[in-house]
C-alpha cells in the first residue's frame, strides 16, 4: 500500500496539505459536532413516489397552458388563415379565371 492511502485513510499524524493535517472525507472535516441538527427518513418501501402525481400533473398542465396560451396561439392563427388564403390566390392564379385575367401583365 502506498504512503498516501495510509495517510488518507486516517493513520498517524503525519502533516499533509496546506494546514499540516489531513482534514479527513466530504463532510468530515475533523470540526466540533453539530449540535441540534435533527434529521427524519422513511424507509425506501414506505414511500410513494407518484402520490399525486397524476392528479398534479393535470392541473399544473392546464394551469401552464393557461398562461402561455395567448402568447403563441394568435400568431398561430393568423398563420394558419395566412396560409389558407394564400393557397387560395394560388389555385385562383393558376386556374383558367386566373391566368385569363391576369393575362396581359405578362
Amino acid at each position: 500500500m502506498r504512503p498516501t492511502q495510509i495517510l488518507r485513510g486516517g493513520g498517524g499524524d503525519a502533516p499533509i496539505g496546506k494546514h499540516g493535517k489531513y482534514l479527513g472525507g466530504w463532510g468530515n472535516f475533523g470540526g466540533a459536532k453539530q449540535k441540534g441538527i435533527i434529521t427524519y427518513s422513511l424507509s425506501a418501501n414506505r414511500q410513494n413516489p407518484f402520490a399525486g402525481a397524476f392528479h398534479d400533473a393535470i392541473f399544473n398542465t392546464w394551469r401552464r397552458f393557461s398562461k402561455q396560451v395567448l402568447y403563441w396561439a394568435p400568431p398561430m392563427i393568423f398563420g394558419y388563415y395566412y396560409m389558407s388564403w394564400a393557397t387560395e390566390r394560388n389555385h385562383y392564379l393558376n386556374s383558367k379565371e386566373g391566368r385569363k385575367e391576369f393575362a396581359d401583365e405578362v
